[in-house]
């Protein structure tokens, strides 16, 4: 066991893990190599990260795999992002069962092409039964994306007299959520060296703590996570509160 896990309190692990997975281009480009080589790489991160979280015992990990935006990328590039991650799922959907792990997409799944949202669709359904980590992989997702649909849906709602406009509020809201089942992330780590969010989970990231690092994905490993999961157990959560607030709240829960 490397010195870093042993050193991990497993009654305070951030609940919710999210992944901003950033640099495989650029990794794949350092090697002289097309962007491809470094998306392919990429994938031996995540099953790594996957088990790592898993072996841990952290309930929720969601994967930045796509955003909307990405549909704008040179086209043989989203070709083959589309089939690489088709060809992925089809592979780990076994493994994915043996270690109990449910999968779960948000997402705007219309974008996709059918033969990788029948793959998808297949995927959730053979591992909908697994009651350990909850793997949630955003596809074609962004946050733009989801407030609009969420404040669409809910206005559709109001004109068939289904909500009364003044009963609106916050959980209102993230009921119309991709994530409504999900509980907000805890702790957001993004590779690779870059200081943005990327909208990605703008509301549910409201209180998360950042991680971000210079590593890039596909050199990303256990004992990375490992590092962001310590500097996380190391800080203090505040939500908008005071030290001396949360010192005294603590010592009445005790």
């Amino acid at each position: 066991m490397s010195d870093l896990k042993e050193k991990i309190d497993l009654t305070r692990l951030p609940r919710h893990i999210a992944i901003i997975m950033d640099g495989n281009g650029r990794w794949a480009k350092e090697k002289g190599e097309d962007r491809l080589f470094g998306h392919f790489h990429g994938v031996e991160s995540v099953r790594n990260i996957v088990e790592g979280c898993a072996e841990l015992g952290v309930e929720y990990l969601t994967l930045y795999a796509f955003s909307t935006e990405n549909w704008d990328r040179p086209v043989n590039e989203v070709n083959a992002l589309m089939e690489l991650l088709v060809d992925t799922i089809r592979r780990e959907v076994e493994t994915l069962n043996k270690n109990n792990i449910r999968l779960h997409v948000i997402g705007d799944m219309e974008m996709l092409p059918e033969y990788a949202s029948n793959e998808l669709q297949e995927a959730l359904e053979m591992t909908s039964h697994n009651t350990g980590l909850n793997l949630v992989m955003a596809l074609s997702y962004s946050s733009r994306w989801e407030l609009v649909n969420a404040v669409k849906n809910i206005g559709l709602d109001v004109k068939a007299g289904k909500i009364k406009p003044e009963e609106i509020d916050d959980k209102t809201l993230e009921n119309y959520l991709c994530t409504s089942n999900l509980p907000d992330p805890e702790l957001m780590i993004r590779t690779s060296g870059e200081y943005r969010i990327s909208n990605f989970l703008l509301y549910q990231l409201a209180y998360a703590e950042l991680y971000f690092t210079n590593t890039r994905w596909p050199d990303f490993r256990k004992e990375n996570l490992y590092e962001a999961i310590l500097d996380f157990q190391g800080r203090e959560r505040r939500f908008g509160k005071t030290s001396e607030q949360i010192e005294k709240e603590t010592k009445v829960a005790l």
